[in-house]
């Protein structure tokens, strides 16, 4: 299966995620299975960073976003596990800053675009700000209405310049959610990742399930195409991500740049 193909979303298409299995494994259904695949995508991934870090043509940018517990730092750590830190690096969007807040809200987002010759991970990005000061109310409808056609322009210079933009929606069921922050509340070792606000934010679960279909449908682009993955299987989810990401680069057609004249005339001197 092209997982590309199978979870990009169509552009000009209207988004439902109640269209999308959450729980869809293409048929997989034994964990080790996708675990050795992974394991030859990461070995894969490994060579074209070293390919793309050498030739400094072009530049990956994968955006990961997701519903609280959809994995989102799970995934970057799996499939980025055998990529070396120099040629990538991963960028969280938090609360805006002050300095952040007295500039457009794009221009975080353009300081930590990849240069050439690297990957760069986006966890969160600046589609929280079409996301969660839409279902907050943090600015008024006329201001994050616009900014989809401002993200889209956005997004077109970065191609233009060299980047490859694949952007990730995470897709988990909110049983699945639930499932997942029960297990954060009993297991000691991941008590760290839960607190007060995740369970607050799940109230508006609906919310963003409908600003999320808004921001899919307005902002997949031929240029910058969603991919909506289905998460529920952690496994299933890393292996569809780490795929995607491997054929992006692999399209690419990456090449060692040429030799430095004279290298031939070198002599190494004792």
């Amino acid at each position: 299966m092209n997982f590309a193909k199978t979870f990009a979303v169509k552009p000009g298409s209207r988004v439902r995620l109640a269209d999308y299995d959450p729980a869809f494994a293409a048929g997989l259904k034994r964990k080790k299975d996708a675990v050795k695949r992974l394991k030859r995508n990461a070995e894969r991934l490994d060579e074209l960073q070293y390919l793309l870090y050498a030739q400094a043509r072009h530049a990956l940018l994968a955006v990961i976003q997701g519903m609280d517990a959809a994995g989102k730092d799970a995934t970057i750590r799996h499939v980025m596990s055998g990529v070396n830190p120099q040629g990538c690096e991963v960028t969280s969007f938090k609360v805006p800053s002050d300095e952040e807040r007295r500039h457009d809200f794009l221009w975080r987002v353009h300081r930590a675009v990849p240069p050439a010759g690297k990957i760069g991970i986006f966890n969160r990005s600046h589609y929280e700000d079409v996301l969660i000061v839409r279902v907050h109310g943090l600015v008024p409808k006329s201001v994050w209405s616009k900014r989809y056609e401002a993200i889209n322009r956005f997004e077109h210079d970065l191609v233009e310049s060299g980047v490859t933009v694949l952007k990730f929606f995470l897709h988990i069921s909110k049983a699945e959610q639930r499932k997942r922050f029960e297990e954060r509340l009993t297991e000691r070792d991941k008590n760290w990742k839960v607190s007060q606000a995740d369970f607050d934010e799940r109230k508006y679960w609906d919310d963003y399930q409908k600003a999320y279909e808004e921001a899919l449908t307005r902002t997949t682009t031929p240029w910058a195409p969603w991919f909506v993955i289905p998460s529920d299987h952690k496994w299933f989810r890393n292996l569809a991500v780490s795929d995607i990401i491997v054929d992006a680069l692999r399209s690419l057609r990456l090449k060692f740049p040429p030799p430095s004249p004279g290298l031939a005339d070198i002599k190494i001197v004792d």
